[in-house]
């Protein structure tokens, strides 16, 4: 049954890491079962030199993580409709198993309100899953599978009928917490999300600091997401706890301001529609373990 079910993959690429591409390209054509299709959005940027039936969109201006992706989604029709799973991979990553579409087939056909699976992030070298790649509140075990909240960006796979019922990402972030805005839509729209340790993506070890608008996006996109999707009277508890935590962690001046300044942006600029998630869905994250407000 699970070999009925047709995947493609979406990858973007800013064209400056052609060698890790051309690795990853390798590792997705080396999956088990039916060929992954493969679509390369270059973001504002060239797409360098890909295997033949890889197809490409040159778009001419960076649109962010999550319009480029979208585009992406698009490009296999309507909320990617002409698939019925689509893998979102980092350009830098690196599948280093061959059963792993096998496995995202398995799943999705196993269960069938399963709508998102989050793999696990490993360093190539060293084999370590950073704590901030494990989507729960208990992540001092990677290697334990869970069902989640939320999932990681560049190495997941989604059941395109999500997308159709709920829509693609976010294009407004542009980058950070865009994965969190659609689980949650999906969580609200009754679907699942699962963690699997055994969904093994390389990924070299980074900072996600490393980004120069980081701290600003990611206080803006904070409150755009609760502003978007929480009930009224969770928005000041969840952006209150966030700013809470934010303080604890002692950031430098320079990124204390950054962020300042992007938690006034998230207040003062258009967040896009909101559609509040029902109660029953805020007691579902509870009983998954992260209530929305943390």
């Amino acid at each position: 049954m699970s070999t009925a079910m047709k995947v493609g993959a979406v990858i973007i690429t800013m064209g400056n890491r052609p060698e890790e591409l051309r690795a990853l390209l390798d590792s997705v054509a080396k999956q088990d079962g039916d060929p992954v299709e493969v679509v390369v959005v270059g973001n504002g940027s060239p797409v360098p030199d890909v295997p033949e039936g890889v197809r490409t969109i040159e778009l001419p201006e960076n649109l962010g993580i999550p319009g480029g992706r979208n585009v992406g989604i698009e490009a296999f029709g309507p909320s990617g409709r002409e698939v019925d799973i689509l893998m979102f991979l980092d350009d830098d990553g690196l599948l280093p198993n061959h059963d792993t579409a096998e496995l995202c087939r398995e799943a999705f056909t196993a269960d069938p309100k399963l709508g998102i699976v989050s793999f696990r992030i490993a360093d190539p070298d060293t084999g370590v899953t950073q704590r901030r790649h494990v989507p729960r509140l208990r992540a001092s075990d990677p290697m334990r599978s869970s069902r989640v909240t939320t999932f990681l960006g560049g190495a997941n796979a989604v059941r395109t009928q999500v997308l159709a019922e709920v829509g693609g990402l976010p294009d407004e972030f542009f980058y950070a917490h865009e994965e969190t805005d659609l689980a949650w839509r999906a969580l609200d729209a009754g679907w699942m999300i699962d963690y699997r340790s055994d969904m093994v993506l390389y990924h070299p070890t980074t900072a996600p600091s490393r980004h120069a608008v980081y701290h600003r996006m990611v206080a803006r996109n904070r409150v755009w997401l609760a502003r978007r999707n929480l009930p009224a009277p969770l928005v000041p508890v969840y952006l209150g706890v966030w700013l809470l935590l934010t303080l604890l962690r002692r950031p430098s001046r320079p990124a204390l301001k950054a962020w300042f300044g992007g938690f006034r942006e998230g207040w003062s600029t258009s967040c896009g529609p909101r559609r509040p998630m029902k109660w029953r869905t805020v007691w579902r994250l509870t009983r998954l373990g992260r209530p929305p407000v943390i």
